[in-house]
């Protein structure tokens, strides 16, 4: 039994060691760099889009709008946020359901920016060997000057990442020449330090850490998974017993798998497990452990598969259900969320209507045998152009509104006035209160009016 020297303390934690994956070519590795450099694209290059003679993707927290294309959102529209955010988090559990952790291998932005970061450092310090002998060098000479332009060309990546974040909350276009030009806001510098710090220290320094200890997706995507879930997995049954290609082993193959025991899925794994241990939580599914695979098993003329993706019931000779009870509850829920999303934008408005009745004045008697409430009213243009609106009461006979009854509104702008109602005894009868009934129509629109009832007071006779 190994002892512990007195000298070194007791950790119940592996010490870390770097790791430096191999790079790896294959239809896997095209498919992420392709992935890759899609999203990457989508990310620097959605914010220059305009839409309407603004950014198409803008959120405005200082005005509290949000902007997504056509789409307007306000805080009193705080719902169709909700249901975008649900939706997003439903498909997310529903394509891990039927595809595993495909997410985390090919869209997480943490595995999107540790790629860029992996590309610089493997074309100016070489490869996997070549960066070990580098490390073991000092720092002056070479080693010091391929260093300084890694970690300088990373820098400018992740400057890059906080200028493309931030531009999605200050407009972009007069971001960057500002940024530039010093001319930017001090809070404006520090979220692109504090974003460029954060992907810096995420794709460069913490790695895969960040997936084996904080992320909590690794940690509860065992809930989303059955035996049908596609996973990437070692065959045994054509893999053991491993051979080592050897004399002895050549001279007899049929007795062994067609593991050849290279490593070259540990050496390529930017997690560095060893897939051949099974399924584990660092795994991101990145399939890079495939191509790899792939690669030696042409080398020795051997079949494809011996990584691939399957499932557990593939690999004990079963069938794999790609439609099961799990899949149809996800994709209902997920259906119902896009529908309540769907329906909530149908029955948005583009104004808000709130109405106050003057509390400090209940009713009160004024000539001509009339009765006046005083209400307070405030009308929201959520478009993005000037609106004229008239306003109108209804619910009495006379009802009449003492005031202005024409106005117009500036694009996201509030109008708020003070308004008289005034309606005769006689139509209210006998009756304490009765319901009014406040119209807003727009001009332009007048099949769009919006009404808003409230309660009229009558003084006691």
């Amino acid at each position: 039994m190994a002892s512990i020297s007195p000298s070194q303390p007791e950790t119940l934690y592996e010490k870390h060691v770097k790791i430096r994956p191999r790079p790896v070519k294959g239809r896997f590795a095209s498919l992420r760099k392709t992935a890759l450099l899609v999203l990457l694209g989508i990310f620097h290059v959605l914010p220059f889009f305009q839409w309407n003679g603004r950014q198409a993707i803008f959120f405005d927290l200082p005005h509290r709008r949000f902007y997504i294309f056509g789409l307007n959102i306000w805080p009193q529209d705080f719902i169709l946020l909700t249901f975008i955010l649900l939706g997003l988090a439903l498909l997310l559990f529903f394509a891990t359901a039927l595809l595993g952790r495909v997410w985390c291998g090919y869209a997480c932005p943490h595995t999107v920016y540790t790629e860029v970061f992996l590309w610089i450092e493997q074309k100016i310090e070489g490869n996997r060997s070549e960066q070990l002998k580098l490390a073991r060098k000092p720092w002056r000479g070479e080693k010091g000057r391929k260093r300084v332009l890694k970690y300088t060309l990373w820098v400018l990546v992740a400057m890059s990442a906080g200028i493309g974040f931030v531009g999605y909350f200050v407009p972009i276009r007069q971001l960057i020449p500002e940024f530039f030009t010093l001319h930017a806001d001090v809070e404006t510098y520090f979220w692109v330090a504090f974003y460029g710090s954060f992907c810096y220290l995420q794709a460069g320094i913490v790695r895969e850490q960040f997936c084996k200890y904080v992320c909590p997706y690794a940690r509860f995507q065992g809930a989303m998974f059955d035996q049908d879930t596609l996973i990437i997995a070692y065959d045994p049954q054509r893999g053991e017993p491993r051979r080592r290609l050897k004399k002895q082993d050549r001279e007899n193959p049929d007795a062994l798998g067609f593991c050849v025991d290279c490593t070259m899925c540990v050496q390529v794994c930017p997690t560095g497990i060893d897939i051949r241990d099974g399924l584990q939580l660092e795994c991101i599914a990145c399939a890079a452990c495939i191509d790899a695979c792939d690669n030696m098993m042409d080398q020795i003329k051997a079949p494809r598969g011996l990584i691939r993706y399957t499932s557990t019931n593939r690999l004990a000779g079963k069938n794999t259900k790609l439609l099961r009870p799990k899949t149809f509850a996800y994709g209902a829920v997920l259906l119902a969320a896009f529908g309540l999303f769907i329906i909530s934008i149908a029955g948005k408005g583009d104004l808000d209507v709130n109405i106050l009745r003057d509390r400090n004045v209940l009713a009160r008697k004024i000539s001509g045998g009339r009765i006046q409430n005083i209400y307070t009213i405030k009308v929201l243009n959520k478009t993005e152009n000037p609106r004229q609106f008239t306003l109108g009461v209804a619910g009495a006979d006379g009802a009449e509104i003492d005031g202005k009854k024409h106005f117009s509104v500036e694009p996201g702008a509030v109008y708020e006035t003070v308004l008289r109602v005034n309606i005769p005894r006689k139509s209210l009868g006998s009756d304490s209160s009765i319901n009014i009934d406040f119209i807003v129509t727009p001009q332009d629109n007048p099949a769009d009016a919006h009404h808003q009832n409230s309660k009229f007071l009558a003084p006691n006779k």
